[in-house]
Order: structure tokens, then sequence, then C-alpha cells
């Protein structure tokens, strides 16, 4: 399991940055832990709205996106420091093998994401009985 390069990101590149029409794309922290029952993603999106978050898979890797507005602070205000990253953010997660993705379940509560994917079943195991073929 690792969290991947999207689209918007390179791993050399700082947490944030500006694309070239200007929009700040982040990466926001991420937790991923395995429990008995699968594995559990929890994402910190302090400020978002439920509606402005986006879960997708694609084969192996669960794509979350959204867009963190910046409507807090005042006209011309000038920095002294900022560590709050808002616009556009895209993760990438690659989930290991043994998970169901196609069953995963997400809550988005007092700034969390939580995506819990499931241990994929595991077939039940039968006895298969080849028949033996008499040479002549």
């Amino acid at each position: 399991m690792c969290k991947v390069s999207s689209s918007l990101y390179s791993q050399s590149l700082p947490e944030a940055r500006r694309d070239a029409g200007g929009q700040t794309h982040w990466v926001p922290n991420t937790d991923v832990y395995a429990t008995e029952e699968g594995l559990v993603v929890k994402v910190e999106l302090a400020g978002m709205r439920r509606e402005d978050l986006e879960l997708a898979v694609e084969g192996s890797r669960l794509l979350i996106t959204g867009q963190r507005p910046d409507g807090c602070r005042a006209p011309g205000c000038k920095f002294l420091v900022m560590e709050i990253h808002y616009g556009a953010f895209e993760c990438v997660i690659e989930i290991p093998g043994g998970y169901d993705l196609s069953q995963a379940r997400a809550a988005y509560q007092n700034g969390f994401l939580r995506v819990d994917v499931p241990v994929a079943a595991k077939p039940a195991s039968k006895t298969v009985y080849v028949q033996i073929a008499e040479v002549k």
C-alpha cells in the first residue's frame, strides 16, 4: 500500500503548488491502517463540506478529490504565516491485494473523511475431484 503521485503532483514537489492557471493544488494529511475487518483510510479535510468531496475507484486505486474554498480571508490581507491549504486537491492511494474496494464505505465527520475497505471474501474452499481416465 502506498500513497502515489497523482496527475497533479510529483513526489519531489512541495506539499502545495500553483499550476499554470494560478490554481493551488495540495495533498491532505492521510493515515492508512489495517484492522481485522480491513483497511481504514482517514483523510484530514477540515473546513470542507461533504458535497465538495468525490471518491472514485480505478482498479486497485482509491482516488479522493475535492476543493477547499478560500472565502474566509479579507481582501488584500498579508500573511505572516500560512499553513492552511486551499483550492483543489487530489489524493491517490494504492490499495494492496486482499481488500475489496467495490465494498468500500465512506463517512465524513468533524473534518475527517474515513473510508473503510473490507478484507476480500475468501472463496469457499471446496474439494474438486478429477476423474482419472483409464488408458488402454
